[in-house]
C-alpha cells in the first residue's frame, strides 16, 4: 500500500491540472460557443484526457507511452463523460454540477483505471 501511495498523490497533483483544463475547455464551449453539455463534457474530456495520459505515463507510473493503452484509457473514461453529461442534459443540471461531479468520479475511477491499464504489465495492452 506504501508503494502506490506516492503514486496517488502525484495522480492526484495532475488531476489538479487535468480539472481545470477539463473545466476551461467545457466553460469556453458550453456558456461561451453555447454548445450543448454532453458534447461540450465530450470535448473537454478528449482534450484534459491527453494532457493526464501523457503526463500520468511518463511521470506518475513511469511507463512508456502506448496508442493501445492511450485508446483503451480514452474509451474507458470516455464513457463515462460521455453518459454523465447525457445524464446532465436530460436531467437539466447545472453546468457547474456536470463538470465538478465528474472530476470528482473521475479521480477515482480514473486511478484505478490507470493502476489497471498504464501502470499493470497486462499482456494484451503491450503486445
Amino acid at each position: 500500500m506504501q508503494r502506490r501511495l506516492p503514486a496517488f498523490f502525484k495522480y492526484l497533483i495532475v488531476g489538479v491540472f487535468n480539472t481545470a483544463i477539463h473545466v476551461a475547455v467545457f466553460t469556453a464551449m458550453h456558456l461561451f460557443a453555447g454548445t450543448d453539455q454532453a458534447i461540450s463534457n465530450l470535448t473537454a474530456f478528449f482534450v484534459a484526457l491527453s494532457f493526464s495520459f501523457l503526463v500520468n505515463s511518463r511521470y506518475t507510473f513511469r511507463v512508456p507511452l502506448s496508442l493501445l493503452r492511450y485508446l483503451v484509457f480514452v474509451v474507458g473514461m470516455g464513457s463515462l463523460s460521455l453518459a454523465l453529461g447525457a445524464v446532465a442534459d436530460a436531467q437539466g443540471w447545472r453546468p457547474a454540477a456536470t463538470v465538478m461531479l465528474y472530476s470528482v468520479i473521475s479521480l477515482v475511477l480514473g486511478f484505478l483505471l490507470s493502476r489497471w491499464i498504464i501502470a499493470e504489465r497486462r499482456k494484451w495492452i503491450f503486445r
